[in-house]
């Protein structure tokens, strides 16, 4: 009975894999990583959240980013700092834990994408439609994006997870740093052919939709500043453009490889290190790219930075 309870309840995590001589350096390379993630993200919020000229659409629809990397990292990365310090044979995790943990993580994916597309079509309209911007991107049109963008991951995560928790477990070890749908219901002897054909019809579809929007968007902006004689305006779109650009392509390019390596199990050490920097290169650098080249925040932060160092002084 006790081995029964043991295999239905308890999973075997693999964990990350270093040696007992490389745990504490990639233990507190980790830490540092995640810190200075939470930190430039949970500062991004503050800094939107009680600075007034900062309180516009395009700032309000981006404080939905920075949420969804601190969500990225916290479900990840804890958790796997703790594993770290422990004995392969010792990190175990409930199977109700690594359900929970492996629907954030799909949520945390899905939103990646949904989010930078809502933000994609605030710059549209700023640029192609300047004029009714203002009538088009009112709060409640910023909160009816950003609803629907967390709405249709919970929904789509909802139903991926359902069809995998469906299925019986006649295994107890996840062979992955962290839990996520396929490490799930690879724990099943049943048959998986649902799971992997609605695995990948809804990463194609995410995929084809998110990079189809973004490029058509950008492509019609990018034709308004050709065709405007505008260069004031043009410099400020394509500054703007650029960044929104930039951050898109950290985030696709760091899901599109892990998404890919899953196909081949002879890369499955490469798709496990994929998986890991897909939380924690967007978090990292997203605040970076976004707050560093936006000059509004740019801004503030120096403004805010150099008060604070007058006051030290004193």
């Amino acid at each position: 009975m006790d081995n029964l309870t043991f295999t239905n309840n308890l999973l075997l995590m693999e964990g990350l894999k270093v040696t007992p001589q490389s745990s504490y350096p990639v233990f507190i390379l980790l830490l540092l990583i995640y810190v200075f993630a939470m930190g430039c993200n949970i500062g991004l919020i503050i800094l939107i959240s009680t600075e007034k000229n900062l309180h516009h659409p395009m700032h309000f629809l981006f404080c939905n980013l920075p949420l969804n990397d601190i969500l990225g990292t916290t479900v990840m990365l804890p958790r796997l700092l703790q594993d770290i310090l422990k004995d392969a044979s010792e990190r175990y995790m409930t199977y109700v834990e690594c359900v929970v943990q492996a629907y954030f993580v799909h949520i945390f994916a899905a939103a990646s994408h949904y989010v930078l597309m809502i933000m994609a079509f605030d710059r549209y309209v700023a640029i192609c439609n300047p004029l009714r911007y203002t009538a088009i991107m009112t709060n409640k049109m910023v909160v009816k994006l950003s609803i629907s963008a967390w709405g249709l991951s919970v929904v789509i995560v909802s139903i991926m997870l359902g069809l995998t928790i469906r299925l019986s477990r006649c295994r107890s070890k996840i062979e992955n740093p962290f839990c996520d749908n396929a490490s799930l219901f690879k724990l099943s002897c049943e048959s998986v052919v649902i799971n992997n054909i609605f695995g990948i019809i809804y990463t194609v579809i995410v995929f084809t939709f998110s990079l189809g929007s973004v490029f058509i968007t950008y492509t019609k902006i990018a034709s308004v500043c050709i065709t405007s004689k505008n260069k004031a305006l043009n410099s400020k779109a394509i500054k703007t453009c650029s960044t929104h650009i930039a951050v898109y392509i950290i985030m696709f390019v760091s899901c599109a490889t892990m998404v890919f390596l899953h196909r081949f199990p002879e890369y499955s050490e490469s798709r496990k290190l994929a998986s890991i920097m897909f939380h924690i290169v967007p978090p990292g650098l997203n605040p970076l790219v976004y707050g560093l080249q936006t000059k509004e925040i740019r801004h503030k932060f120096i403004k805010i930075w150099y008060r604070n160092k007058k006051l030290y002084c004193k």
